[in-house]
């Protein structure tokens, strides 16, 4: 049995239905953004409210979801918080959109009809960073893992190549 924001909806019936739903969907379910994930564990809750409004049915939408990012600077895993709030209307017809008040997004719902996993999904993705980075120093071994500076000279190798030129140039002389 399929779940209930899984299923196709006349988003015209919802608004003019006034309808509400409360959701948790598991992370996993979301085929654009698993691949951004580090990890698909956990699940994004909310709720999605419906109504019409400037002639356009319009989605309340209410979500919290901990998405688990891959730092972009030290390739480890970093906790994404979302807690999105957000009006999008519904369009059938992606030419009305400059109609759409600036307030409200607006999505695309072909003839008429959408998910709510698609609502709930574009709104995850818009909450995503340009690039997943841990705040400035998080990403750095934590200070009993770090060598003494003494330490860190002794473990680099220190290349000189030039050290003896100036021997060899006055042996040459």
């Amino acid at each position: 049995m399929s779940e209930p924001w899984s299923k196709l909806r006349d988003v015209d019936l919802l608004a003019d239905g006034r309808a509400e739903f409360a959701i948790d969907i598991p992370l996993a379910s979301f085929p654009r953004l698993t691949p951004k994930l580090a990890r698909a564990e956990g699940s994004a809750r909310g709720t999605l409210r419906f109504t019409r409004e400037f002639g356009f049915a319009v989605a309340d939408v209410a979500l919290d979801a901990l998405l688990e990012l891959v730092c972009q600077r030290c390739l480890g895993p970093m906790d994404w918080p979302v807690a999105a709030r957000t009006r999008v209307a519904l369009l059938a017809d992606p030419d009305t959109a400059d109609r759409v008040p600036e307030e409200i997004e607006t999505m695309h719902a072909p003839a008429g009809r959408t998910r709510l996993l698609d609502i709930v999904e574009e709104e995850l993705l818009l909450s995503l960073p340009v690039v997943a980075l841990h705040e400035r120093g998080a990403c750095d071994p934590p200070e009993h893992e770090m060598p003494e500076p003494e330490e860190r000279e002794a473990q680099q190798d220190v290349q000189r190549p030039f050290e003896r030129l100036g021997e060899l140039l006055k042996r040459d002389q």
